[in-house]
């Protein structure tokens, strides 16, 4: 049975990996998702390992958007801009960073990883009550990657704004922007504020407008990157830890789903 959830409020695309992205009039999308989303990626010379706010949390200093010819231009904390093909931007980002790395684009074939530090990916929520089967003695310090991006686990995620909603009633005084969640597409739910609305959309079904289905959707498993503030513009201050006890008995990804196959022409198999 078809019903309707809400209607679309906002769009955002990430061109580099862990970086602040940009929102958007409209996006284009495509089975890997959204074309120009999370297509550029640092990698840790150190360690081979793709560059993770999870880990390295002044990722959020920089600002990557897409121009219209399709380059992406990098801004960073103290104003200067770069592309992030120029021959100078690896070093120029690295010196920020405080740690050796490479831009590079996504190649359709590879299999990545990302690094993690397993102490503090999940805020002070112990790593066991998120995956029963590690500590964060046993956790790997990295995951892996969706097959040929620098996804983390799929091509899209949705946002309710219930969700931020409840969490707000349920913590006042914190401030949900949904930009810390980094979701693709933000749903307006209306005013709804008494539960988490993509529980819902589990293994759902959505349609988009005429021509985007989204099918077998899923809870995504957020991490400590939900927590960060992003400095130096101060568009939002750091959440405490603690806003993860808000989640009793439930992993702390359950904020929104991810989507895990996209169909752009609407075909509703």
């Amino acid at each position: 049975m078809k019903h309707q959830v809400g209607i679309v409020a906002a769009l955002y695309r990430y061109p580099v990996k862990s970086m602040l992205g940009e929102q958007v009039a409209e996006l284009e999308i495509e089975e890997r998702g959204a074309v120009g989303d999370r297509v550029w990626a640092l990698r840790e010379t150190a360690t081979g390992q793709i560059v993770s706010a999870k880990k390295f949390p002044r990722m959020f200093d920089f600002r990557a958007k897409s121009q219209p010819d399709g380059r992406v231009v990098i801004r960073f904390p103290a104003g200067k801009t770069i592309h992030a093909d120029d021959p100078d931007a690896s070093d120029a980002i690295s010196a920020v960073l405080g740690r050796a790395a490479t831009i590079e684009r996504f190649a359709p074939d590879a299999r990545e990883r990302a690094g993690i530090d397993p102490k503090t990916v999940f805020g002070d929520v112990p790593v066991e009550q998120v995956t029963p089967d590690f500590t964060a003695e046993t956790l790997p310090a990295y995951f892996g990657l969706a097959h040929g991006s620098f996804h983390d686990s799929a091509p899209m995620h949705l946002l309710a704004s219930g969700t931020l909603r409840y969490l707000a009633k349920l913590r006042p005084g914190s401030i949900f922007d949904p930009r810390r969640f980094r979701a693709n597409i933000l749903i307006d739910t209306g005013l709804s504020d008494d539960r988490f609305v993509e529980d819902e959309w589990d293994r759902a079904t959505i349609v988009v407008g005429d021509q985007l289905t989204i099918v077998n959707s899923r809870p995504a498993l957020r991490c400590v990157m939900t927590l960060i503030g992003a400095d130096p513009t101060h568009e939002w201050e750091p959440l405490p830890d603690a806003w993860c006890d808000l989640l009793p008995g439930k992993p702390e990804g359950r904020l929104y789903i991810v989507r895990q196959h996209v169909k752009p022409d609407g075909d509703d198999r």
